[in-house]
């Protein structure tokens, strides 16, 4: 037999399995009433993600309604609100959406502000959990929302990075509800679908930065990352594309990656920039993220460096930057909007569910404050206390 005939035997036979399986469904609703996601997994002897895909299929059909925690059968005497397109604000009233985000102290508060705003508009409800950035698996926090919660959507942030990631996505595409990726992007299938997301446009933001600081005259713009962020690639591809445009040579300043504060290494790294700054000239610093800019302003002061005299420094991500002294120029993501705008995107899927995905790219804006400045004009070097040398146009 060819591969054909195989996929198409398999398929004959799934579809019976299919029916049948619906068919008990709809007894047990008619039989126990209203039911739980897992409850109906039990009783059928199938997957949850399996059932809510039934109960999508059946409640396109009008046979069913979901309900918060599980579905309900429709009786004869109810109008069940449309799960087709063009229903409004009041079909959506009541529906609850998970959200489950990798920090609940730092970047992310804001967007789930702005989702929490953005669903309350829609007369929605947002669940909000929190992972972690050393959780290897968030499909636990995921299933419990889907299957004991009942959520009626997804909005999630998560881990890209780790060897469960790629089955984590796959449950995400076969979850039976809508779900938005928050400042992640990610394919699915054969054909490498699209997942619907909401990303800040990172790489935007840098170039806006390194742009500022050649505008001020600065010819040696450097960038020092986060270590464990996720941004860390976008930054890079901003500055990088943002300083060959401008004629910069990125080759000869310093590009840096440092730990966060937990690590033993991260005052030595920060030394070493400040080293490296001297021995190529360069006089401006992109720093992502506020944490690790505020520690390299810090130690300048230490080394007795003036910001923005001797160095100018960018911060990006702007949680903090602007309540330092002095306040750093920083670019800041719209972290409020991300989350306004995922609502958005889950309330049209629910919607509209035959909608073309939908990939929502929001730009940063740049703060300037008082730690970017013109450099000082160049002087012949000469030895110091701190080891700093004044900007030299030569390469190292």
């Amino acid at each position: 037999m060819t591969l054909e005939g195989s996929e198409t035997g398999a398929a004959e036979t799934r579809a019976p399995l299919q029916v049948a399986r619906r068919q008990l469904l709809l007894e047990a609703l008619q039989r126990d009433g209203a039911m739980r996601i897992s409850d109906l997994s039990e009783a059928l002897g199938a997957a949850a993600v399996t059932i809510r895909r039934d109960i999508a299929q059946l409640a396109a059909e009008g046979l069913v309604q979901r309900v918060h925690g599980g579905v309900a059968l429709i009786t004869p005497d109810e109008s069940p609100a449309p799960e087709a397109p063009a229903a409004g604000p009041s079909s959506l009233s009541g529906r609850t959406l998970g959200m489950l985000v990798p920090s609940l102290d730092y970047y992310f508060p804001e967007v789930a502000r702005g989702a929490e705003e953005a669903a309350r508009e829609l007369d929605m409800r947002v669940v909000l959990r929190g992972s972690s950035y050393d959780a290897e698996d968030d499909r636990p926090q995921l299933e419990r929302l889907v299957d004991r919660m009942g959520v009626d959507g997804l909005i999630i942030a998560p881990r890209m990075d780790t060897s469960t990631a790629e089955r984590t996505i796959d449950w995400l595409a076969h979850a039976g509800v809508p779900v938005v990726l928050l400042e992640r992007t990610a394919t699915v299938g054969a054909h490498h679908a699209v997942m619907e997301s909401v990303v800040t446009d990172h790489a935007l933001g840098a170039a806006m930065a390194v742009r500022h600081l050649t505008s001020l005259g600065h010819r040696r713009v450097g960038v020092v990352l986060d270590a464990n962020s996720p941004t860390r690639p976008h930054v890079r591809r901003g500055w990088l594309e943002a300083a060959n445009d401008c004629g910069l040579d990125p080759t000869a300043t310093v590009e840096a990656v440092v730990p966060d504060s937990r690590s033993p290494e991260r005052d030595a790294l920060i030394d070493e920039v400040l080293d490296r700054c001297a021995a190529t000239g360069t006089t401006a610093l992109l720093v992502h993220a506020d944490a690790e800019a505020i520690a390299l302003v810090q130690r300048c002061e230490e080394r007795q460096l003036a910001v923005p005299g001797d160095l100018s420094i960018v911060a990006y991500d702007d949680e903090v930057a602007g309540l330092f002294s002095p306040p750093l120029t920083a670019v800041r993501p719209p972290r409020r909007s991300i989350g306004r705008a995922a609502v958005r995107l889950v309330a049209d899927r629910l919607a509209d569910p035959e909608r073309p995905t939908h990939r929502v790219v929001i730009s940063p804006a740049l703060r300037i404050r008082e730690s970017t400045a013109a450099p000082r004009p160049s002087t012949p070097p000469s030895p110091s206390p701190s080891g700093w040398r004044p900007a030299s146009p030569t390469r190292a």
